[in-house]
């Protein structure tokens, strides 16, 4: 349902400090008015540039430059907008910002253009929340996805499924409301295989949406092990700079330290944590509390051991207190020293709990490629391919929900009717939740709260 709220809103649409050309967006309901006292009674016609001077109410020239209109119902929002395009320096977009909050418009509040554009009907949710998205990519991969699910591609997806599940549920409500027809819908329908080929569709969906959100939200990595066991070495040659302090002291990491690294295209957060051990020192108390932190938002844990030294009794105390969940990495540093080549095994039983075990020298950078590697499978990236799209950790919880309902559906026996059709709406809506066909108004505060004042 089209909503159009009244309030004109203004912002300004570039990124905040100095610049060639600086926008501001207007959106609202019949802003030539506004506009016409802006450009000194000028009527900008739709889709059109128009050059003109922006005045103050003393009709004195505040900047020049270009008005756009794009009339409702075709603009971002579904409403009139207007774009002044002029200078980009701080001063003239305040000046100019005041000046149209001065004819009546209010401040847009963070993501209020594209939340009007969603309840316009211009964009559903997904392709809302990729307008985010793709503001904050942080590679070429996630920017290039991002514009495929702004482009409808994971939307597409969905509405998909829903029809589906609304065609199968007409199926099974049928039988339920002419239980004295002699008709086995279900079985004239074939029903039970329409059920078996959707959870197979639903399952690849579901499967390229993690591959999304993997890309979206990368990894975080923690590097762990006993004092001096070159954690900050490593983490100096994963960032390709001196970002740790590197000495023959024990303890020289008194503070957690983190660096963002891509890996083919997923952006890897590193933290170099402090050596876990009891100490009296306060500072170092409080990097150690950190690291614990650290540990318990991290999604793989790289445990470097000194091959000389082996599993000693400060890294089990370390292995103590990982969470009993958390991926892990063994990684056996130092291999210069021993004379020996780098090298990957993986689906191993370790004492440390890992399945992996990589040879490494930090200091002369041999084996970091199957360290990068082995980071990658552990997350399961399978590398960027065509009509992959960006998808959150929101989406992934909803398909895993409708794929679960689904599961439950095909459980249900011919006596169990009702109950099949039950578990079929609920997957309805937890599809629907992913476009905003069903979701809670809290929810859209959430996630629209998130994007920047100007979208």
């Amino acid at each position: 349902m089209t909503h159009t709220p009244s309030p004109t809103i203004a912002a300004v649409a570039t990124a905040p400090g100095r610049g060639g050309v600086g926008v501001i967006r207007i959106s609202g309901k019949n802003l030539l008015p506004l506009a016409q006292q802006i450009s000194g009674g000028k009527t900008p016609k739709p889709r059109l540039a128009l050059y003109t001077d922006f005045l103050d109410a003393e009709n004195r020239a505040i900047d020049s430059g270009l008005m756009l209109y794009f009339a409702a119902p075709a603009s971002f929002t579904g409403e009139d907008v207007i774009e002044l395009q002029g200078h980009g320096g701080p001063v003239v977009m305040q000046m100019l910002l005041s000046r149209c909050l001065e004819l009546g418009a209010r401040l847009a509040e963070p993501g209020e253009f594209t939340k009007r554009a969603f309840l316009n009907n211009k964009l559903d949710l997904a392709q809302a929340e990729s307008v985010a998205d793709l503001i904050d990519a942080s590679s070429q991969s996630a920017a290039r996805m991002a514009v495929r699910s702004l482009k409808g591609a994971f939307s597409q997806h969905i509405h998909a499924l829903v029809d589906e599940l609304i065609t199968l549920r007409m199926l099974v409500e049928a039988t339920l409301d002419f239980p004295e027809e002699d008709i086995d819908f279900l079985e004239a329908a074939d029903a039970r295989g329409r059920l078996a080929g959707l959870q197979g569709r639903l399952k690849t969906v579901l499967a390229q949406a993690q591959q999304g959100a993997v890309l979206r939200e990368g990894m975080n990595v923690v590097l762990v092990g006993a004092p001096n066991v070159g954690k900050s070495s490593l983490l100096n040659a994963l960032a390709g700079d001196d970002i740790a302090i590197v000495t023959d002291i024990a303890g020289t990491t008194r503070d957690t330290v983190r660096e963002q690294i891509t890996l083919d295209g997923i952006p890897v957060h590193i933290t170099d944590t402090a050596g876990l051990r009891d100490t009296d020192d306060t500072v170092e108390k409080i990097g150690i509390e950190r690291s614990g932190k650290a540990l318990a938002e991290a999604d793989v844990a790289l445990i470097l051991i000194d091959p000389a030294e082996g599993l000693n009794q400060k890294t089990r105390d370390i292995l103590a207190a990982l969470p009993p969940n958390l991926k892990k990495i063994e990684v056996h540093n130092k291999i210069d020293l021993a004379g020996t080549a780098p090298s990957l095994s993986d689906g191993l039983t370790l004492e440390s709990g890992a399945d992996t075990l990589i040879a490494l020298s930090a200091k002369t950078g041999a084996g970091l490629d199957l360290l990068k590697q082995a980071l990658l499978q552990q997350i399961g990236w399978q590398g960027e391919s065509e009509g992959l799209f960006l998808a959150r950790r929101r989406h992934t919880h909803a398909l895993e929900t409708a794929q679960s309902e689904l599961d439950n559906a095909a459980l249900c026996g011919s006596g169990q009717i009702e109950l099949m059709a039950e578990h079929l709406r609920l997957a309805q809506a937890a599809c629907s939740e992913i476009t905003g066909e069903f979701t809670a108004d809290d929810l859209l505060g959430v996630i629209f709260s998130r994007f920047c004042i100007g979208k």
